[in-house]
């Protein structure tokens, strides 16, 4: 009845009968693994977003170095009047903290409005066009992601010169920056603590985002390791005779150096080149794989078998050179291998989900399309013996059966035991009739049963099919395959330009966070620029020198990039999505070395406007 709720039902049907075999779905969740896809899909994408939004908090952190050593003046001059630490602290803070709500606050307004505008732009291209509502909800939690970022990456930089004197400010493009009291470290844990706590308290599958969010971390620490191993072994190996070179390595390891940031910069935007590659490569494959060239036109269901004849002349006729696949079609339950009673199993083996409610059968002559034999011999043509059977390998295994051993299917009540006389692969996704248990012929004769076929035709018969096969066969239930591979085809390529777009506002962000470390580094390097021409240097061997460091460390990361964005991808293909691992080698290579390429092209462009630094002008500001 209307007012009745189907899922407790089916509950409470399941609890009362707990080994009748049968699957109950309601109108809530008539699909549970694609629901369960869809969902997982979700989740991926929204923790790719809180990825790139930790990525983006980098950037914050130098940002607001950046913006703080401009104004290291002016917080010598608030320290010699006499303002304490806290005062300081408080003054940029709130700053630092408007200019956050303000971000939040439009970040809040464009992620509302943006559903709408997709649903404008391109609402005929998605699958369900997105209405306008404004959850509250995903708006809080979003909110305070931003703010958390905020906080854990702002503050490290603003509490550096809580414990610096004015002298010490006016001298820090030489000194150095303040190392970070402890109070300022477990300020920033807390809040790390606090995003990853909402990241899984508010996930549908939590263990699958405390995954994810343990890789990123994992990343974030190697590339922070890679960092110090980076400087400690350009400190220790041997000068270059070469002044370009020996400047380029003792700039990964000075006093001040930003190689820290860098690595962690490059790493993360070249480790994202290469994830999304090699996700969209393998998507990509998974379509030429799992959609055949040539799908069938039709599965035509409950064809009766007397008139298996009539229905092969009728396609033949309005397509000559049609491909017809007829093959029988059973149902019956598992009740008996090896010699053991299904019924008197206290608990199914794993993976023998065969044993669970009817199953589909069928026999054959002939070894089916789509399968290969792995074990044991199929019967001749002509077999007229007693019952064999050829099983799935996979399902094999699960029972533990080996060739002789007995199976028996009740089909219409009546039980038939057949020998096992052969194990196959099956390849389930290629728009075939497959089966898990596969008869030899003869098993079945005496129950009643129908015909299923594959109808491959010419697009201009399909029209005509598709009206004369229902009138002709009552009784057949006709499917059009080529709209189904269609939406899957479209649903697969939404799924990847979904990934896509996600990826790509990560890449973005780690962009951002390169060009966040070179503006923080940028007047310790207009220091280093100044000193180097008032020594006689040019400014070709002034550049020189940076492209020769970035190309190092664009060199380094490239290869360690390769190996963590492979690792990263294939745990979603194949744990996510449940796809083969299949990248490109090529398009990664290219993607790669077009990331690294790019990394290198953004790190000479930061420092172009450095060589323009009149020496005077400069060390006045200094």
């Amino acid at each position: 009845p209307d007012g009745a709720n189907p899922e407790a039902v089916g509950k409470a049907l399941s609890a009362r009968f707990p080994d009748a075999g049968w699957d109950i779905t309601d109108s809530s969740n008539g699909a549970p693994g694609t629901r369960r896809f869809i969902e997982r899909m979700g989740q991926f994408l929204s923790l790719v977003g809180l990825a790139a939004l930790v990525i983006a908090g980098i950037g914050v952190g130098n940002g607001v170095a950046s913006y703080l050593a401009g104004k290291r003046p002016g917080l010598a001059t608030l320290k010699v009047l006499g303002a304490d630490s806290a005062v300081v602290l408080r003054i940029y803070g709130l700053q630092i903290l408007a200019v956050a709500a303000a971000s939040i606050t439009a970040g809040l307004v464009v992620g509302a409005l943006m559903p709408s505008l997709i649903g404008a732009v391109a609402g005929d291209v998605l699958p369900v066009r997105p209405g306008f509502a404004l959850y509250p909800l995903p708006l809080i939690v979003s909110a305070a992601y931003g703010l958390l970022i905020a906080i854990a990456f702002a503050l490290p930089p603003l509490a550096a010169t809580r414990h610096v004197p004015a002298a010490g400010l006016y001298r820090a493009t030489v000194d150095g920056g303040a190392r970070i009291d402890r109070r300022t470290v477990v300020s920033v844990g807390a809040a790390l603590a606090a995003i990853i706590t909402l990241a899984v308290g508010t996930a549908r599958e939590p263990l699958f985002a405390l995954s994810f969010i343990g890789a990123a971390i994992g990343l974030l620490l190697i590339l922070v390791g890679l960092g110090w191993l980076v400087r400690r072994t350009a400190s220790r190996v041997p000068r270059p005779k070469r002044p370009l070179l020996r400047l380029a390595v003792a700039n990964l390891h000075r006093p001040g150096a930003a190689t820290g940031a860098l690595v962690v910069a490059l790493g993360l935007g070249l480790t994202l080149f290469v994830t999304l590659a090699a996700i969209q490569t393998s998507i990509t494959a998974e379509i030429a794989r799992t959609v055949p060239q040539r799908a069938p036109s039709f599965f035509v269901l409950d064809v009766a078998r007397d008139d298996a004849a009539k229905f092969r002349s009728m396609i033949v006729e309005a397509a000559p050179d049609a491909q017809v696949n007829m093959i029988p079609a059973l149902r019956g339950s598992v009740t008996e291998y090896k010699g053991q009673r299904v019924d008197e199993l206290a608990e199914l083996p794993e993976g023998a989900w065969v044993l669970r409610g009817d199953r589909g059968l069928t026999y054959s002559s002939v070894l089916p399309n789509g399968s290969e034999l792995v074990g044991g011999t199929w019967w001749t043509a002509d077999y007229k013996g007693p019952p064999l059977v050829s099983v799935e390998q996979e399902v094999a295994a699960s029972l533990g059966l080996k060739l002789g051993d007995t199976l028996s299917v009740n089909v219409l009540g009546v039980e038939v035991q057949a020998k096992v006389a052969s194990f196959r692969t099956v390849e389930w996704d290629n728009f075939g009739l497959n089966y898990v248990l596969v008869f030899s012929p003869g098993t079945f004769d005496a129950a009643p049963h129908n015909m299923v076929a594959t109808v491959a035709v010419p697009p201009k018969a399909e029209v005509e099919l598709a009206r004369s096969i229902p009138r002709a066969f009552p009784s057949a239930s006709l499917i059009q395959v080529r709209d189904v591979v269609s939406q899957v085809t479209t649903l697969l390529t939404q799924m990847s330009q979904a990934i896509a777009a996600a990826a790509s506002i990560a890449i973005l962000a780690g962009i951002a966070v390169l060009i966040g470390a070179i503006a923080a580094s940028r007047e310790r390097r207009v220091y280093d620029s100044v000193i180097l021409k008032l020594l006689g240097a040019t400014r070709g061997q002034i550049l020189g020198a940076q492209a020769m460091e970035y190309a190092v460390l664009a060199g380094i990361l490239a290869l360690l990039a390769l190996g963590l964005g492979l690792a990263g991808a294939w745990y979603v293909v194949t744990q996510l999505f449940d796809f083969r691992f299949a990248p490109d080698p090529l398009i990664v290579g290219l993607t790669l070395v077009g990331g690294a390429g790019l990394s290198f092209v953004i790190g000479i462009a930061g420092s172009w406007p450095l060589l323009s630094a009149k020496p005077a002008q400069a060390l006045r500001s200094l």
